[in-house]
């Protein structure tokens, strides 16, 4: 039978695992509160967590963790794709971050395409993430309200298309948007679906660490926009389920649609394509969460000796106690993703703008170096920096064939339309209209109605003043809109201005 101590001597190491592991759980809670991310491949049950069905069937809202793997896909067979090579994966790793090391945060884990309640005012809308995320989701918000206006057959009208919205409408409207925008980064003859399979397809390459996600990827290819249209439709809860990761599954899409040559040719030296400032670090290592956390520590602690200080030289300094504030400046998203999200091409010049070049000269064209014009597509861009110099946006993405537009608003992205087809094809129309804005806010509840006026001459008198005129101190989206109309007046229609 043994020997009967042997019995005994077992607990002892496993109370010691299980406290291990316990402490483990706490810390990874503190460092999620934090929004850190530990690796999720380092302490996961494993094949407890990958049943069958799409990414997010049958969980309950919250039940997986943001950073963990997303669920697989079982995937029937002769559906045809192939695996993602270890070469191509770190290709991948390399154009996107400049190194083979997996860098998404937890903000870019969680996020997904997730609607609005249906049958509700937002019901067309999808709700906005945090940092990088945020331009991809309003870049694909203004397809999905392309379609849903002016190519979906309805009955109903304006903006009646867009809010009777049910659940099977929502997933159509966004397997639409996303087979457009990919069609598009094919050059209009292919697209390429990603998708996350069961089995681990790959090993990760020497001195490439292993994401346990980058190395699920399966590639579909398609060479029917239809095609790839009715494929993401019926795997829509791969880009739409908790947990699914939907949001790197759409940009990894984009990227092999476009091809990853394509898209390092687009970039030139401007490579990576992502960087840091825009909310893709991300701690993997316990040590880096131990030496955040100290660093956390020292702070608070300058700051608690420096509120002290200020409170002794306040009377004599204005100060009044307060703690001294550090701006962080949030970093602008990468215009090489939004020009391939926008035009097909990953090229920063395709937006009117360089990387870090000088502004272009009159009648110089808007590609450079050499590149073709931007043509005019289905959704424009507008932007507006609160900078004394910033590019022009190229006037075919200012004049699009469909009033619809991707705005970026001192680096915050949303979205802006009007419901009338004829708005930029026929100048009558252009008198007085109205255009509707998502901002992407959960404080956002409903559409917000702009009327604009291009014939009012209130703007042309204040072309004068100084810095601090009403006009420069005049809310983004409104500064926006007069990069596209010059001297237009912008009414909120009673609403207060909030963008």
């Amino acid at each position: 039978m043994g020997d009967p101590g042997a019995g005994h001597a077992a607990p002892a190491p496993l109370q010691e695992i299980a406290s291990r592991i316990s402490d483990l759980s706490k810390w990874r809670e503190i460092f999620s509160s934090c929004g850190l991310e530990l690796n999720s491949t380092t302490h996961q049950p494993g094949p407890s967590r990958a049943g069958p069905g799409a990414p997010g069937a049958g969980e309950s809202p919250g039940s997986q963790p943001p950073s963990t793997v997303p669920r697989p896909l079982r995937l029937p067979q002769g559906t045809g794709g192939c695996p993602i090579s270890p070469d191509t994966a770190m290709r991948l790793q390399q154009l996107l971050f400049g190194s083979t090391a997996p860098l998404f945060s937890c903000e870019w884990a969680a996020a997904r395409f997730r609607f609005h309640p249906p049958r509700s005012h937002l019901a067309y809308a999808l709700q906005a993430g945090q940092g990088g995320t945020r331009a991809i989701l309003a870049a694909v918000q203004a397809h999905i309200i392309t379609f849903l206006l002016f190519t979906r057959e309805t009955e109903c009208t304006h903006l009646e298309r867009l809010r009777r919205l049910g659940h099977r409408e929502q997933g159509q409207a966004l397997a639409t948007a996303l087979a457009e925008t990919l069609w598009a980064a094919g050059g209009g003859g292919r697209a390429v679906v990603c998708l996350v399979t069961a089995p681990v397809t790959t090993m990760p390459c020497e001195g490439c660490r292993a994401s346990s996600f980058t190395e699920r990827i399966w590639l579909f290819e398609f060479s029917e926009k239809a095609a790839a249209q009715e494929f993401i439709s019926d795997h829509i809860n791969c880009f739409k389920g908790e947990g699914s990761h939907g949001v790197i599954l759409f940009l990894y899409s984009l990227l092999f649609s476009r091809t990853l040559e394509r898209v390092q040719e687009d970039l030139g030296d401007a490579a990576p394509l992502l960087n840091i400032s825009s909310g893709n670090i991300t701690c993997t290592e316990v040590m880096m969460m131990m030496m955040m956390m100290m660093m956390m520590v020292t702070i608070i602690s300058k700051m608690a000796l420096a509120a002290r200080h200020c409170h002794k030289l306040g009377a004599g300094h204005g100060l009044h106690g307060r703690l001294p504030v550090c701006p962080v400046r949030a970093g602008r998203f990468p215009q090489a993703v939004l020009s391939l999200l926008l035009t097909g091409r990953a090229s920063p010049r395709q937006l009117g703008g360089g990387g870090g070049g000088r502004e272009p000269e009159p009648g110089a064209g808007h590609g450079g170096g050499g590149e073709a014009a931007c043509p005019r597509g289905c959704v424009g861009f507008l932007r507006w920096e609160r900078a004394r110099r910033q590019r022009q946006v190229s006037p075919a993405l200012r004049t699009p064939r469909l009033p619809v537009w991707l705005c970026s608003l001192s680096g915050r992205h949303s979205v802006l339309f009007g419901t009338d087809s004829r708005l930029l094809s026929d100048w009558k129309a252009e008198r007085i209209f109205h255009l509707y804005f998502y901002s992407g806010q959960q404080e956002q509840t409903q559409t917000a109605r702009l009327t604009i006026d291009t014939h009012s001459h209130h703007w042309e008198e204040a072309q004068r003043e100084g810095p601090c005129s009403p006009g420069r101190r005049r809310p983004a989206l409104e500064m926006a809109i007069r990069t596209k109309w010059p001297g237009a007046t912008v009414s909120w229609s009673g609403t207060d201005p909030f963008f």
